[in-house]
């Protein structure tokens, strides 16, 4: 009896903690939690799903939902997108809805609106008006089509004087 009680309790520190992290960071995935928490992705799942929080994906859209014209979150930054959290000079989250007008003559979501994107959203976490990509490399997982909602997420990893070296994943 008292296992299952301090079970029940470490379960439920968990679970305010989980809380806590999700206000802070509500981006973050049920990979990344269950490597916080030590414990397992299904585990992470299961105390989501008793407080009523929603998978990552759901989070984002309905953050760019709520945060979409005049909220703090929302930055004209030159592109489509909408910007759902900045860390200056570390990382920044983009949603953007896809729509008819950016697709090419194959009906696919033209390259160059995934890589203006990816390019505005670097620009916003390092924090200057103007910068100079090197290097563009996108690689189509799966085809993009309009409506589809993607989630661009960038993350300093290099930095070596006035050169930043940043990854952004779309999915």
């Amino acid at each position: 009896i008292k296992g299952g009680h301090m079970s029940r309790l470490k379960k439920a520190e968990r679970q305010a903690q989980l809380q806590d992290k999700l206000h802070q960071t509500p981006f973050v995935t049920d990979d990344e939690l269950a490597a916080f928490f030590h414990v397992s992705v299904p585990t992470i799942r299961l105390d989501r799903l008793a407080l009523g929080i929603p998978e990552v994906r759901e989070r984002l859209r309905q953050m760019a939902e709520t945060n979409e014209g005049d909220s703090p979150v929302h930055t004209n930054h030159g592109g489509r997108g909408i910007l759902i959290d900045i860390s200056a000079g570390q990382s920044g989250i983009l949603f953007l809805r896809t729509t008819e007008d950016m697709l090419d003559v194959s009906g696919y979501v033209d390259p160059q609106y995934l890589y203006g994107e990816a390019h505005n959203l670097a620009k916003q976490v390092i924090g200057l008006p103007a910068v100079m990509s090197g290097v563009g490399n996108i690689k189509y997982k799966k085809p993009v089509r309009a409506g589809h909602e993607l989630v661009a997420k960038a993350e300093v990893v290099r930095h070596r004087g006035d050169k930043f070296f940043i990854w952004v994943f779309v999915t």
